[in-house]
């Protein structure tokens, strides 16, 4: 029987009683060489197995083995790192942070180190059910304080119910374990560019609160938050997988999920920043609090993308895309020549990349990921610049 104690077992993070024993597991696992190399690539594997033995809690995995991961990462594949609004945040305080979703474990990670990096709590993570297979995965998920999210399938009871569990975990992990959560704007990446906030999302995050459609959103204390990278995480891969099911129904291959991780932490991403946007307050939500439930969440996934949109921090690549498909120069002033060159010189390689059908297309798509920011952002800019 399920029990105040256990009703979340089978979606929750590890606690820190069974951090032990994972940690055991990792070091024991035979891909654990390959893992220390690339984290701790100046120290002897077996002085890390050592170190990652010794870990008996969620806060030292993280600040002694995500924490120095996600610098690895920044510094071998950024160009520059930045991040604004942490000042919105109040330490005393826990969140919903509401992402834009562009790289599979990038977004949420990167995060952390943000939180952890200015002396806050970090969040605990939502992993898709679909990438949360084999033991060392799911080992390094639970102890990141990452919870099992259940994909779309099945009957639509089945679907509800998984929500509503989902829902109720989130309600109890920010107002009574007192942790914030992570979670994406819709299920999965955006593939093209545009960042929008599944309706469905926002139901989720209400159906496991009180009937007040607007207290039952603010109690959980949303921040939305819009990742920017230069260099767009799995882009010809992005690009491919779009002309592909614009041809017919579209199957994962055995391990793309995979490979979708390790090509978004090793791929050159040039310049990364994080904008921790306004969070969402009942003077926010209050002037749509009569509106029918539909209507509601759509309002508030809409203030959600306002927040996110008009905070992007748009590069080069962006506007160059937007000309090239447009075919003019209206944003010019905002690239060198040099950079302009280097786009082309690197959309080029499309034409190897092995994805099937017309390259003409492709090309559409692939500039389509890089030019939709620039008119997301004109059409959501907030007059209200606080939030930039």
């Amino acid at each position: 029987m399920k029990t105040a104690e256990n009703k979340f077992d089978d979606i929750r993070p590890y606690c820190d009683s069974e951090i032990h024993a994972a940690m055991n597991r990792i070091a024991d696992d035979p891909l654990f060489p390959v893992l220390s190399s690339f984290v701790f690539p100046e120290r002897p594997v077996e002085e890390i197995r050592e170190m990652v033995r010794n870990i008996d809690c969620i806060r030292d995995f993280q600040m002694k083995v995500m924490y120095t991961m996600n610098r690895q990462i920044i510094d071998r594949s950024t160009t520059g790192f930045s991040y604004s609004g942490i000042g919105r945040l109040d330490p005393g305080k826990r969140y919903t942070f509401v992402s834009n979703h562009r790289d599979i474990m990038l977004d949420a990670s990167i995060l952390q180190m943000i939180l952890a990096g200015n002396g806050l709590e970090t969040t605990e993570i939502t992993f898709g059910a679909n990438l949360m297979q084999g033991g060392l995965v799911v080992d390094i998920g639970k102890s990141n304080k990452m919870f099992r999210v259940e994909r779309p399938g099945g009957s639509m009871r089945e679907f509800l119910n998984a929500s509503r569990h989902l829902s109720e975990y989130i309600r109890h992990t920010v107002l009574e374990k007192r942790q914030s959560v992570w979670i994406a704007q819709r299920n999965g990446r955006t593939k093209d560019g545009i960042d929008r906030t599944d309706q469905g999302i926002i139901n989720m995050l209400r159906a496991g609160g009180p009937d007040d459609k607007v207290r039952s959103l603010c109690e959980l204390n949303i921040v939305p938050v819009a990742v920017s990278y230069e260099w767009e995480p799995c882009d010809i891969l992005k690009a491919a997988e779009l002309c592909a099911r614009e041809q017919g129904p579209y199957a994962k291959k055995p391990g793309e999920d995979l490979n979708s991780i390790l090509t978004g932490i090793r791929q050159p991403k040039g310049r990364v920043h994080f904008s921790i946007c306004r969070p969402v307050t009942e003077e926010d939500l209050e002037p749509y609090s009569d509106l029918r439930s539909n209507d509601f969440n759509r309002q508030a996934a809409a203030l959600i993308d306002r927040r996110i949109c008009s905070a992007y921090r748009l590069m080069p690549n962006n506007y160059i895309a937007h000309d090239i498909l447009s075919g003019t120069m209206s944003h010019s002033n905002r690239y060198t020549p040099e950079e302009r060159a280097a786009f082309i010189g690197y959309m080029s390689s499309l034409g190897s990349s092995g994805a099937s059908g017309d390259i003409d297309r492709l090309r559409s798509v692939f500039l389509g990921i890089y030019a939709n920011p620039v008119d997301s952002a004109a059409q959501f800019a907030e007059k209200d610049e606080r939030n930039s």
